[in-house]
């Protein structure tokens, strides 16, 4: 806050406040609980009962679709202190983003979005001044539910490609090699051609710095945490989840929950550096 008040930016002392001078309130948090508390906890966002100033929330943290679809509930039930342009209630968005750190610096992240369709166009130029892509999901919730399959899959890939590149390690050919090949045949992915998990094969991702910045493996673990606990909740196979879940889950108890979760080619699969 201090920070951008410098910067000239308008501060609040609590989620209240900022709700009492706004006409649209984006959230974007670590986990579920963190968004319950700054919606329904003492001076929250919704503190001020059934009359709401903002017309627009927007959530775009990765949480559980239920969170996303009481809360969307919750402010739908609210009333607008004052009508415009013929918004009546207020309404909420979850909008959870994909393109981590270095999408977010280059205003290139992609929007995934659950709620309301007219309240998605009324706030897409909002999110295209921070994006460049957005992308309607359908009812409230299934924007949650698209971030959760979306990091199941980046999970699961950057195991398959740590995984491969470890082998053929061992197997006596180089990462870089592999890599290449990689990326000019069927296993080309996100994490082998723009998130290499190898330190020294490609520059200017977390394996080249040591897996600092980027995306936490703590953060990785809670997301796959929230993917089979929505498996289990529809009954559905979910293997690869689970196994991917327990990894990630080895990986934060070894003391690497701050690094990149590409950490997992070095401290899960003993896999080498390429550095000079």
């Amino acid at each position: 806050m201090k920070m951008y008040s410098e910067m000239g930016v308008s501060t609040k002392q609590t989620p209240f406040e900022v709700a009492e001078a706004s006409d649209v309130v984006i959230t974007m948090l670590p986990s579920s609980s963190h968004v319950l508390d700054v919606y329904n906890g003492s001076n929250g966002l919704l503190q001020g009962g059934s009359l709401l100033t903002p017309r627009l929330l927007i959530d775009s943290s990765t949480i559980d679709p239920q969170t996303s679809r009481k809360l969307s509930m919750s402010v739908s039930n609210c009333t607008l202190k004052e009508k415009k342009d013929n918004w009546e209630n207020p309404v909420m968005l979850d909008a959870p983003v994909s393109g981590g750190v270095v999408g977010a610096e280059a205003g290139s992240l992609t929007f995934m979005v659950g709620g309301s369709e007219d309240a998605y166009l009324a706030a897409k130029s909002l999110l295209l001044s921070m994006g460049k892509n957005t992308i309607f999901c359908g009812g409230p919730g299934n924007g949650s539910a698209a971030k959760i399959c979306n990091n199941l899959v980046m999970a699961v890939s950057m195991l398959g490609v740590s995984e491969a590149l470890a082998l053929g390690q061992s197997l006596g050919i180089t990462a870089s090699t592999l890599t290449k090949i990689f990326n000019s045949s069927s296993a080309r992915c996100w994490s082998s051609d723009s998130y290499n998990p190898v330190p020294g094969v490609m520059q200017g991702v977390p394996s080249s710095r040591n897996y600092s910045g980027g995306f936490a493996s703590k953060l990785m673990a809670k997301d796959l945490n929230l993917a089979a606990a929505s498996a289990e909740e529809v009954g559905l196979k979910c293997p690869l989840t689970f196994v991917a879940q327990n990894i990630y889950t080895e990986i934060c108890k070894d003391g690497h929950e701050t690094e990149d979760f590409s950490c997992v080619f070095h401290h899960y699969y003993s896999g080498e550096s390429e550095l000079n």
